[in-house]
């Protein structure tokens, strides 16, 4: 086995590890695991990359967010510039969550290129995710607004990826949202 399939390898069971016990919030309560992974997926498939730091990345992006993981774990098991993608694209959770949301549209544009990468496929998903299924207790009207939120996130990426930022606009134009 090569050593950049045994380090995907790695970061995927650290991933389901953190996230065993978390479900999405969508009506079929989806292992949470299936999120990073459907993120990576993105990535290599759709984006066409190949950089494992990447890819490692958007396997652990919701670890620190999402449970107890702290930076310096991902640090000592994956590496700095894991760490630094990871670091880039966590929310602070003691902020209150439309803090979180402002400051996700104004620091996407000073963001780095990775981590621009894995913000974009997170985006691509979670608005594929809120197509395929509501998450409970959401109505249409806060779909929207997420959509609307991402699509000004997606703005300061810009320039990152053409594929992904063309499927974007894709759903941002079947929901309204764009110019």
């Amino acid at each position: 086995m090569s050593s950049d399939v045994a380090l995907l390898l790695e970061a995927a069971n650290f991933a389901a590890e953190k996230h065993k016990f978390q479900k999405r919030k969508d009506e079929d309560e989806t292992p949470y695991i299936n999120h990073p992974i459907g993120v990576a997926r993105i990535l290599s498939h759709e984006a066409g990359i190949s950089d494992i730091t990447v890819l490692q990345a958007a396997l652990l992006h919701d670890t620190v967010e999402d449970t107890g993981t702290t930076f310096l774990e991902i640090d000592e098991k994956f590496g700095q510039e894991v760490r630094k993608i990871v670091e880039e694209v966590t929310d602070d959770k003691t902020l209150p969550r439309m803090v979180r949301k402002q400051k996700q549209i104004e620091h996407a544009p000073h963001s780095s290129h990775n981590a621009k990468l894995v913000k974009l496929a997170d985006k691509l998903y979670n608005l594929r995710d809120l197509n395929r299924s509501t998450p409970k207790g959401w109505s249409q009207q806060r779909v929207q607004e997420y959509f609307q939120w991402a699509y000004q996130v997606v703005m300061g990426l810009r320039g990152t990826n053409t594929e992904m930022e063309q499927k974007l606009d894709e759903l941002f134009k079947e929901r309204g949202v764009a110019a």
